[in-house]
């Protein structure tokens, strides 16, 4: 009872307020780094768990053939299931739905394959052709959800086939079904689309029973691609690709191997994981800091009244328990607040592209995460409070010893002012005993903090760049312009004249495109005519770009994967047969509705005559002139090719922008948040050590008042300590971090793949030094008053 009131009295009563701050910074930092750790493990995992019982889909066949047989596939040797997509982008009143919104053709999707995770509603009838699911972005797009309805206007079947014949549009005057939504749904490959604005997947009954309005007259303006499950995975690929090759007699079939596509997004997955992780340490780091500060004051204002009561028969393990205590009651309820501010803040998680995959998205309790913080920031916060009790009652007891100061030597020799001097020492000299400073873990904060900041703002550069700048892609167009598919279409030149002449056009390329075979691997083929209009050049990452017949540029993933580089050759396959080709270069192609920028191969006019004798999509690429206005512009340009072409309406769309061009965007404040951690960490390693020196060798600034020194010379002691702290992290931390930065940001650009640009923060580079130094003097006002208000008198008497 007794030791209870010594507790009450001598260490809760006057400094409640101190613990009060306590418990709220452990609580506050406590939730921000669980909740980034927490986060992190639910976003890395996101894909993986969706894919959990969902038996995915390996493959897509991107058929072309017209009225095909998938039961043919499903008695194939090594399928286990074909789920089979109409290629027709559902026309939604008052909804803007892209080629994603496929409808499904039988009723095996969503049941023996591709089974999603429902997150509201349920899955729709597959009979009924009124019902529809969509994904969650649809939800936060349009408003529209569970119970809602939504018109589909379908086109007449002769639409349909105008579409396909000729490049024109299709006129929408078929049926109308209004149709409800009955489920929110998300699996591994129905998930919502970088940028897209929401999807929608009707039944299969809309399809079964409205397949002329989607496959035209005699089924000739359409086709249908599938999605397969192999029992075997992604290892019967090759397998599946020989026995679908002898079966079609058609090695140019492209297959998408989504096996590869999850390792993309595993890998975007895994970065985001990566720097929330590195977002909860650096909390962690500048948390503990600041946390062991407010420890180490606590404790140390409570020895000093708890060794007057030792006369009294408190003990020494009394005294420092009675030291201890307070902040240790403090770390358990704000362990507590913290678990539950990082449980409150699971719903937000995960962030970024993970969202788009997370399969049970709402609240979550990860208690591989919690667990340790509930029970591990207490003890931390216990032990140390107990070590640094037992530190200084034995520097209370031990005789202070002063040693020869090597920096005071050499700066007298230079003459350099007392204050100067002193300041230095309170810098760079740690000292003994109760005059000890924690100049290590300042200098150590002080440069982390300002090659944190410079790394973490150079890599942010970077993600601006690449968030903001599709020629990183290898995409220097702004519009597309079909011309034609499977060989019928407008021609080319009369078209190309007539755009050329738009004021706003800087160039205009003719490629056609299909699909070409090398080894087991099929992908997109362009060919290029230059003219007199080129596109500004933006494809290469090594190499140049092909100029003979027998000369090809590679996609970076494509000639990963086909493991080839520069000067090697390469067999390509076509209808017309198969020549080796040289590859001049690598780099990237056009991104287009059913090929990625990195996955392809681009050669010459005469290279892809000598494959094809027809095209799959025939199209021109269109730059703008900076600062055009784009809507404008592909107005006036759409008249201009009806006209070129006696009145064929011509699609003229956007350029497709890249998805990891897209899914970057949502991750350049991450850096910056890290980059405000650790300067966070610096300002925290620093503050401290200023306060700490003023306090702790205030007999030292009393002695030299004493001997005739200012109030304004001593402020100028702590001045110099400042601007020494902030000096030593400006040295090595701007070269350290700039290329720390360059090396990180270089790692994601060459694994994404995108062309690598060394990043500079031009504004960071001007700044940093004038804001450290000007942040170092602000920590440094209020140890500075503290140092010319001295009361010299009390000092040296209690000395």
């Amino acid at each position: 009872m007794r030791f209870s009131r010594v507790w009450l009295a001598v260490v809760v009563a006057p400094r409640w307020r101190a613990h009060a701050s306590l418990v709220v910074l452990v609580a506050f930092a406590l939730a921000t780094v669980l909740a980034a750790v927490a986060g992190a493990r639910r976003g890395g995992s996101a894909q993986d768990r969706l894919r959990a019982g969902a038996l995915p889909a390996d493959v897509l066949v991107q058929n072309q053939i017209p009225d095909f047989d998938w039961d043919r596939v499903r008695a194939m040797p090594g399928v286990a299931a074909v789920a089979p997509l109409a290629v027709s982008a559902l026309n939604v009143q008052d909804v803007q739905l892209w080629w994603d919104s496929a409808p499904p053709a039988d009723a095996e999707i969503w049941r023996s394959i591709e089974r999603p995770a429902v997150l509201a509603g349920r899955l729709p009838d597959p009979a009924r052709a009124d019902e529809v699911v969509v994904l969650p972005r649809f939800v936060e797009t349009y408003g529209k959800g569970v119970g809602d309805t939504v018109v589909i206007q379908l086109s007449t079947p002769e639409e349909v086939n105008l579409l396909w014949d000729s490049a024109g549009s299709p006129g929408g005057h078929g049926p109308k079904i209004v149709a409800r939504i009955v489920g929110v749904i998300r699996s591994p490959y129905f998930v919502d689309p970088s940028g897209g604005k929401g999807t929608l997947l009707p039944s299969p009954g809309l399809f079964l029973t409205y397949e002329e309005n989607f496959m035209g007259v005699d089924r000739r303006g359409g086709f249908t691609i599938a999605l397969v499950r192999l029992t075997d995975g992604e290892a019967g690929l090759p397998a599946f690709r020989e026995a679908f090759t002898a079966l079609t007699n058609r090695p140019d079939i492209k297959m998408e191997n989504l096996a590869g596509i999850r390792r993309e997004v595993n890998r975007l997955l895994d970065y985001e994981a990566t720097v929330l992780i590195a977002l909860g340490l650096a909390a962690l780091a500048a948390a503990a800091l600041i946390v062991a500060q407010f420890t180490a004051r606590l404790t140390s204002a409570a020895i000093p009244e708890l060794q007057r009561l030792r006369a009294s028969g408190l003990t020494p393990r009394q005294a420092v328990t009675a030291a201890a205590l307070g902040p240790a009651l403090s770390g358990v309820l704000g362990a507590v607040l913290g678990v539950a501010g990082a449980a409150a803040a699971s719903p937000w998680m995960p962030i970024g592209a993970a969202a788009a995959y997370e399969p049970r998205p709402g609240f979550d309790l990860d208690w591989a995460v919690l667990l340790p913080g509930l029970l591990g920031v207490p003890a931390a916060i216990t032990l140390g409070a107990t070590g640094y009790g037992w530190i200084l009652l034995g520097a209370a007891r031990s005789p202070r010893r002063r040693t020869p100061s090597l920096i005071a030597a050499l700066a007298g020799r230079q003459g350099w002012p007392v204050p100067i001097q002193t300041g230095l020492r309170f810098a760079l000299e740690r000292g003994k005993g109760l005059d000890t400073l924690p100049v290590g873990s300042a200098l150590t904060g002080t440069v982390a903090g300002v090659l944190g900041v410079l790394a973490a703002l150079t890599f942010a550069t970077g993600v601006h760049d690449a968030a903001t700048n599709p020629a990183r892609y290898g995409q220097t167009h702004q519009l597309i312009s079909y011309l034609g598919f499977n060989g019928q279409g407008a021609p080319a030149d009369q078209v190309i004249s007539a755009l050329a002449g738009d004021p706003d056009v800087a160039g205009v390329e003719h490629r056609a495109m299909s699909t070409a075979v090398s080894g087991h691997l099929t992908f997109a083929l362009f060919g290029y005519t230059p003219g007199g209009h080129p596109i500004p050049a933006g494809e290469l990452r090594a190499g140049r770009l092909p100029s003979t017949d027998r000369e090809v540029l590679l996609a970076a993933r494509t000639a990963d994967i086909l493991n080839v580089g520069v000067g090697d050759r390469v067999p390509l396959t076509g209808p017309l047969g198969t020549h080796d080709f040289t590859v001049t270069g690598i780099g990237f192609v056009p991104e287009g509705p059913s090929n990625n920028y990195a996955e392809g191969a681009l050669t010459t006019g005469d290279g892809y005559r000598a494959l094809f004798a027809s095209y799959e999509i025939d199209t021109l690429y269109l730059s703008l002139r900076p600062g055009s206005d784009v809507a404008a512009a592909t107005t006036r340009i759409a008249r201009a090719a009806s006209a070129a072409t006696g009145g064929t309406q011509l699609g003229i769309v956007p350029f497709f922008e890249p998805r990891q061009l897209i899914e970057i965007r949502g991750i350049p404040a991450l850096p910056v948040a890290l980059g405000g951690l650790l300067a966070l960490l610096a300002l925290a390693a620093t503050g401290h050590t200023l306060r700490a020196a003023v306090r702790r060798r205030r007999q030292e600034v009393a002695v030299l008042r004493a001997l005739g020194m200012t109030p304004a010379q001593s402020r100028w002691i702590v001045l110099t300590q400042a601007g020494v702290l902030a000096s030593a992290g400006l040295i090595a931390g701007v070269p350290l971090g700039l290329a720390l930065g360059r090396v990180l940001w270089r790692t994601v650009a060459e694994g994404a793949p995108m062309l690598y640009v060394p990043p500079t923060p031009v504004g960071t580079l001007l700044l940093i030094a004038p804001a450290a130094l000007l942040a170092a003097a602000a920590l440094a006002v209020w140890p500075a008053r503290t140092a010319a208000r001295i009361r010299v008198a009390s000092v040296l008497r209690a000395e």
